[in-house]
């Protein structure tokens, strides 16, 4: 620990890595893909769980959480159950690159939530950063649709699946003020488990029968891309700008896009790869607005 604390780089790079292999380990799944999502939050619960079960503190802080905030929390890991449940579908309609850039635009629905919903104000230059990103995505949707296929609908899961993260880290916002971070993610991992599980359900999908694949794919996936993914930025903040943490983040599409270009043969369009340049563009232009005000 004390080399990457010495080296934060290389463990920065290893989170790049791990969500960007997110999008290409569901392709790999034989499962629906509420399947292949519920058994990723099985596993980090699972891998979760003796951390905060077996501590004291944690232990004790669980079992006195009051009413409200555990409320919130569920509520919380509802809308990331809808995120993974949408997000993990868009991906059986449409390419890599689109459903990661598009999912990506998460930050610019939590803008216009805080503005719409807690009455927040935006700058003049946060709102075109906002309408630049809108507009790439526009143009990623004329590219798919153009290309048929079913890929606009895929395009339009994953824009409803960065409105559910959006819901998500404005609740977030509020309840992560008031528990550790250890509670609150494992209540909040937990009550995104139930959420896919329960989906699963409603669709007839049961949990088993597809042998050991989506087992394995979910345990990747929690692995790699949350606990060595996001977990590693969240890490990562101590020693670097929350600016440059959050602009490395944004190469997520990059890596995904190049990594199915190999496997699956996916080479963007010229307008699809315009599109997704100017989503990012917009994004990280508003992440960069939202940090210099903090």
């Amino acid at each position: 620990m004390r080399y990457f604390e010495k080296h934060p780089m290389i463990p920065l790079v290893i989170g790049v890595l791990g969500v960007s292999l997110s999008a290409i380990f569901v392709r790999f799944s034989t499962a629906p893909s509420t399947v292949t999502a519920a058994w990723r939050l099985l596993w980090t619960v699972a891998l979760l769980a003796p951390a905060v079960l077996l501590r004291r503190e944690p232990r004790q802080e669980l079992l006195h959480l009051d009413h409200k905030t555990l409320l919130l929390s569920c509520a919380s890991g509802l809308f990331l159950g809808f995120h993974f449940a949408l997000w993990f579908e868009s991906l059986n309609h449409t390419s890599v690159a689109s459903s990661t850039t598009i999912v990506n635009t998460e930050v610019i629905w939590v803008a216009l939530g805080y503005c719409l919903v807690l009455r927040g104000k935006l700058s003049w230059k946060a709102v075109l950063s906002i309408a630049v990103a809108f507009f790439g995505s526009v143009l990623i949707a004329l590219s798919d649709s153009a290309a048929g296929g079913g890929h606009l609908f895929g395009d339009i899961l994953a824009l409803l699946a960065a409105v559910a993260a959006a819901v998500y880290m404005l609740i977030s916002r509020v309840t992560s003020k008031t528990t550790s971070t250890s509670v609150y993610t494992f209540i909040l991992y937990v009550s995104t488990a139930a959420t896919l599980v329960v989906i699963s359900l409603l669709r007839s999908c049961s949990l088993v029968g597809y042998g050991w694949n989506p087992v394995f794919i979910g345990l990747l996936l929690a692995v790699f891309s949350t606990l060595m993914g996001h977990s590693i930025f969240s890490w990562c903040m101590k020693f670097f700008a929350p600016s440059f943490v959050s602009a490395t983040k944004l190469l997520e599409p990059v890596v995904a896009a190049i990594i199915a270009c190999f496997l699956f043969g996916e080479i963007p369009a010229l307008l699809q790869l315009l599109g997704g340049v100017i989503i990012l563009g917009g994004v990280y232009s508003y992440s960069w607005l939202e940090r210099a005000q903090d």
